[in-house]
């Protein structure tokens, strides 16, 4: 036989069998949305007796019944639902509330401390995240915005039921400049070749090095690619990054821009890291969509935060998060900075009616991951808790709807209504009157469902 035609067989052979599997696993990742349809013989779920908070109103409803028909809530009524065939649940007039949403989410590296999550093999490294999807999910978080790390594997294993876990919105590799929060690599990893992968991290899709405009368009496509729903870029100094100080601002405005008309272009939007008024500020005027943290900003910037439209995604960080760092370290001491600033910029948020949402940022500690829904409760020191279980329901939602055609769950989230997603809470208790219900979800969140599915019922006997 020829050698050419051979070899021309044999790519032909392997460029089908390679679509086919593509095909194959695009069909089997497809969303829960998308895959409602054959789950439509499932019986529906009928649950009587609840007082609703829907996501919106600051009141809970009269008593009330919701009926679950696959993954979408199929009818509220306070007349009697009669459904035959369906799973009956009588609440005894509980609360019944949205599923929780953490905007600011790192499912890779929440379990483990800083130094194995530098240096572990990957395969570990996911098995951990998957254990930890799991705990976030029975802790009533049903859906997280994840700002950093190669989480497409995990999500796709959520999404098919091969673990359970919340839904995730994935940003992939945090994308920095060279020396910028993001860059782990140590001095003996320098020089980089400009175009070249950076480190381990650029390659396994933790993080991304790029340092002009063309390297950020090339960075941000390939996330893109793999199935991000937002950009993420580290406009400023960070906390655990051993090379960036809190005052830098990293980014130029060029090289936001070409991250931000690349997104756009994908019918998607970028968030920026960023503490600093100047960070912030650059950040803005180069069209980012969402501020993460923002805990160093003063009143000028706040405003021009205001005027832009874009969302403030801060976090009421714990004393606790600074232990993750070294007693003396200088990642502990600009930890305590950054925390010195939550209560002002909380205020100024409130001041300036900001769009603001609510995430953790919890990173390298899975005891200090328990602690999730007390994080959230402890947003009662500047809201009430209908603003507070707002912000981490139908508000978040809102800022999830800014990916657009990207967004790969087709339906509304945050809210109980006829149409929406069937993710819900039902609480043991009146999380309206008594916020710290939200942060003891293993004794009060008796029900947690996800797209329509049960996945925590303490109700059965």
């Amino acid at each position: 036989m020829d050698v050419k035609p051979a070899v021309l067989l044999c790519a032909a052979t392997l460029f089908f069998a390679f679509n086919n599997v593509a095909l194959s696993h695009e069909n089997a990742a497809a969303p829960p949305a998308a895959l409602a349809s054959p789950r439509q013989n499932d019986p529906p779920v009928l649950i009587e007796n609840v007082r609703i908070f829907d996501g919106i109103s600051p009141d809970l409803s009269e008593p009330s019944n919701v009926l679950l028909r696959g993954s979408v809530i199929a009818q509220v009524s306070r007349e009697k639902i009669n459904v035959d065939g369906a799973q009956v649940i009588d609440a005894g007039g509980r609360t019944l509330m949205p599923g929780l949403i953490d905007a600011h989410w790192h499912s890779m590296f929440v379990g483990v401390p800083v130094a194995v999550a530098l240096t572990q093999d990957t395969g570990y490294l996911n098995l951990v995240a998957g254990v930890e999807a799991g705990k976030t999910l029975m802790r009533g978080f049903t859906t997280v915005r994840d700002l950093g790390g190669a989480v497409f594997g995990l999500k796709v294993a959520i999404d098919q039921g091969v673990i359970p876990g919340p839904r995730i919105y994935p940003s992939g590799a945090m994308i920095s400049v060279t020396s910028g929060h993001g860059d782990f690599r140590s001095m003996s990893d320098l020089p980089r070749t400009l175009g070249a992968p950076a480190s381990r991290h650029d390659i396994v899709g933790d993080s991304a090095i790029a340092d002009s405009p063309d390297e950020v368009r090339l960075r941000t496509r390939e996330q893109l690619m793999r199935g991000a729903t937002q950009i993420k870029l580290t406009g400023g100094g960070g906390v655990s990054s051993p090379h960036s100080p809190l005052d830098v601002v990293t980014f130029t405005e060029a090289e936001l821009s070409a991250a931000v008309a690349a997104a756009t272009d994908w019918g998607t939007y970028v968030a920026v890291h960023a503490y600093t008024p100047a960070a912030i500020q650059r950040a803005l005027k180069a069209g980012v969509l969402s501020i993460e943290h923002g805990s160093l900003m003063d009143d000028e910037t706040a405003a021009m935060l205001a005027r832009s439209g874009a969302w403030l995604s801060t976090q009421p960080f714990p004393d606790a998060l600074a232990e993750v760092f070294p007693p003396g370290s200088d990642e502990r001491e600009k930890a305590l900075e950054v925390f010195a600033g939550t209560d002002r910029t909380y205020k100024l948020a409130i001041k300036h009616q900001l769009k603001t949402a609510f995430g953790t940022d919890i990173l390298f500690s899975s005891q200090l991951a328990e602690q999730q829904g007390k994080i959230l409760a402890s947003l009662g020191r500047w809201y009430t808790p209908a603003q507070v279980l707002k912000m981490a329901t139908s508000g978040n939602a809102q800022l999830l709807k800014l990916s657009g055609a990207r967004n790969p769950y087709r339906g509304d989230l945050g809210e109980v209504r006829e149409g929406a997603l069937a993710d819900l809470i039902l609480v043991d208790g009146n999380p309206l009157q008594d916020l710290s219900l939200v942060g003891d979800a293993e004794r009060k969140f008796l029900l947690i469902v996800k797209d329509g599915v049960l996945v925590k019922n303490a109700l059965v006997k």
